[in-house]
């Protein structure tokens, strides 16, 4: 744990621009579900002590997803790995809201980074966290606002087709360059990883075509898959 802590300290800017994209997306989430609660005069709490402790339950699930991530032969190993993590907090997004998904996915990451660290510099941290709300928050906005299997049907595609793109820019405008800057390794590099395992990648552009974009359109297709097929069984469970 200490060593977390002394990661932490060393990349300052960093961490806040981590904490501020935290709480970007707890915001949006808590805008959005506390404005359709007004609109159909629901006066349930958007987080109720049995809401809490489910999340506390699924945010374990999604931890131990997170750790048990595998490489994908299509992306630099070193760099990307793909994992089912989304798949409890969208479930839980699902039954109660986008700030209950939000919740599911920081304590996911917070859980993982106490218990086993970091080893891209919170770099993959934040990649995961971000690019998971990229998924989370407009399947599950779009489900609330009409909780039918079509609708349900819906707001997973537009959430795959979210994650994919937002996931795509994000890396190249943002994730890939820190990463860089964090190691002291040149971006050429880490798109000559991308070549070794596709002589197709010979840019920035390419390396997000052919490696991001499909690692995260994969994510988001398999959880909403997964998702549609058992959500109707849990929903009953966790709303009673």
């Amino acid at each position: 744990m200490s060593n977390f802590f002394t990661e932490l300290a060393e990349n300052a800017i960093f961490a806040l621009e981590f904490a501020g994209i935290i709480l970007l997306m707890f915001v949006i989430a808590y805008a959005v579900e506390k404005y359709s609660k007004i609109k159909s005069g629901d006066k349930e709490r958007i987080l109720s002590t049995k809401k809490l402790v489910v999340i506390g339950v699924f945010a374990a699930v999604s931890t131990i997803l997170y750790m048990f991530d595998f490489s994908i032969p299509f992306a630099p190993p070193e760099m990307y790995k793909l994992d089912f993590s989304e798949l409890p907090a969208l479930i839980v997004g699902f039954a109660y809201g986008p700030v209950a998904a939000v919740m599911v996915e920081f304590i996911k990451i917070l859980l993982k980074l106490l218990f086993k660290g970091t080893t891209t510099a919170f770099v993959g941290d934040l990649a995961n966290f971000a690019v998971g709300c990229s998924f989370l928050l407009p399947a599950t906005i779009i489900y609330r606002l009409k909780k039918t299997r079509a609708i349900a049907v819906i707001s997973c595609l537009v959430g795959t087709i979210v994650i994919t793109v937002f996931g795509s820019m994000f890396n190249a405008v943002y994730l890939i360059p820190t990463f860089a800057n964090m190691f002291g390794m040149p971006i050429d590099v880490i798109i000559g990883m991308g070549t070794k395992i596709n002589s197709r990648i010979k840019d920035m552009t390419t390396f997000v075509m052919l490696a991001v974009a499909p690692l995260n359109l994969i994510k988001g297709l398999m959880n909403s898959i997964i998702t549609l097929l058992i959500y109707k069984r849990l929903s009953p469970i966790l709303k009673k």
